[in-house]
């Protein structure tokens, strides 16, 4: 329970520091000062009127799409840092829109676990939808669409579209068949959070993609002491993201939410920075002269 507290203030916290520029709202302005040239480690949409910073996923596409094809070394830069460090913690700790998502899923519903098979979807949207289309589909002017914000992004219809339209006359008048699609992906998107522990993460997200492709080398991980471990399948049931700890600790779909940490009776978990020492529990065998 501490630690479910601790990670939800620091979401909010994230959250908060995220989305610093609230008034915004009120205009439909968009913040475009110094901090927006920095990305964000989580996924928020750069159009939402409250964003303080770019969208990591949104300013990948941009430089890859540009007309000359600018290899994005910086935002490619800060992704590695991230992943390197906290993995696909960011998206348990840090991002935004998986916040919003937690607090969906809360809604009253039956409730599901996603068959493993849509789990590879988001590797299959990451390498088409971020990288190949904005290099290869490009205009008569050579630069490339950002296809992912585009077409799917559920995240930027909600953080930018809506807040966007409902401020700016001119733009309502040219809704057509592009944004009825995003909002029914928004839509599909809602309904899958409600009845599926964060839907969008397990099966969309080209940045939590990334992010689980570094949990295997991240400094922030998760050990299982094997001396401690009865196996009795606690940490497995209490884990939202349907991985088992124990077979697999560095697992992609690991958000390093800690629900298997506080689940484990005989504390044989452990997650942070630091290697720990497994417990000892070798004998010395003390013989005894007659």
């Amino acid at each position: 329970m501490q630690n479910y507290v601790k990670r939800k203030l620091i979401q909010v916290i994230a959250f908060g520091f995220s989305n610093m520029h609230l008034l915004n709202f009120n205009g439909g302005k968009i913040y475009k000062g110094k901090w927006k040239q920095f990305c964000n480690p989580g996924l928020n949409c750069y159009s939402c009127p409250a964003a303080s910073f770019a969208c990591p996923i949104g300013a990948l596409q941009s430089v890859n799409g540009s007309m000359k094809f600018n290899f994005s070394f910086y935002v490619v830069g800060v992704l590695l840092a991230f992943g390197v460090i906290l993995g696909r913690a960011v998206c348990g700790w840090l991002c935004p829109f998986g916040l919003i998502q937690e607090f969906i899923h809360k809604i009253p519903s039956p409730k599901r676990k996603l068959k493993k098979g849509f789990l590879y979807i988001k590797y299959v949207v990451l390498i088409l939808f971020v990288f190949v289309l904005p290099i290869t589909a490009t205009n008569y002017m050579g630069m490339g669409k950002p296809a992912f914000c585009q077409y799917i992004c559920p995240a930027g219809t909600l953080e930018g579209g809506i807040p966007l339209l409902g401020t700016h006359a001119e733009l309502r008048q040219t809704i057509g068949a592009l944004f009825s699609l995003k909002m029914a992906i928004l839509i599909l998107t809602i309904i899958g959070c409600v009845i599926v522990y964060r839907f969008f993460c397990k099966t969309i997200c080209p940045l939590g993609a990334i992010y689980g492709l570094m949990n295997k080398i991240s400094i922030y991980h998760l050990e299982i002491d094997k001396h401690k471990c009865v196996n009795c399948g606690k940490c497995k049931q209490a884990c939202k993201m349907e991985v088992d700890p124990v077979k697999t600790p560095d697992s992609a779909e690991c958000i390093r939410c800690g629900a298997c940490v506080s689940a484990c009776p005989k504390e044989a978990i452990y997650m942070g920075f630091c290697k720990k020492k497994e417990t000892n529990y070798n004998t010395s065998v003390v013989s005894n002269d007659d």
